[in-house]
């Protein structure tokens, strides 16, 4: 069963380079640093987590079990952020995005939509939920 609420601790390293974020919990997960900009930081380290948890739940892995706070070992140029989402509002966004296909038509078939001004992507959608019956 797929949760709604998650979250993860994060280890913000501030270093001359800026700001490096890491999951502990999660190899693999790897927001985007930022020069020095802590919200941004926060805003990234929110993105990557719920895009790695949908790529998770895609591929049927386990969430592993988040360590507590507490029990992260730090230094001193780091500190540990609990970062949530709210992964219905990921799903939405991610399971409706829009994806491109490239289609092999007939050339005399391409030219007479064109001339029709037929939006190609319109119809392939209404053909395929009607083969699918998506309503």
């Amino acid at each position: 069963m797929k949760k709604d609420y998650i979250s993860y601790a994060a280890i913000f390293t501030y270093s001359e380079d800026g700001i490096s974020i890491d999951f502990p919990d999660l190899p693999g997960c790897c927001p985007c640093a930022d020069r020095d900009d802590t919200d941004m930081a926060l805003k990234n380290a929110k993105e990557a987590l719920g895009l790695h948890i949908w790529g998770m739940e895609q591929d049927q892995e386990e969430l592993p079990i988040p360590t507590p706070i507490t029990a992260i070992s730090l230094k001193s140029n780091q500190i540990p952020v609990l970062i949530d989402v709210f992964m219905p509002a990921v799903r939405e966004r991610l399971n409706n995005r829009a994806v491109n296909r490239t289609v092999t038509l007939p050339a005399w078939l391409n030219a007479a939509a064109l001339e029709q001004n037929i939006n190609f992507s319109q119809v392939l959608q209404d053909a395929l939920k009607q083969q699918l019956h998506l309503g």
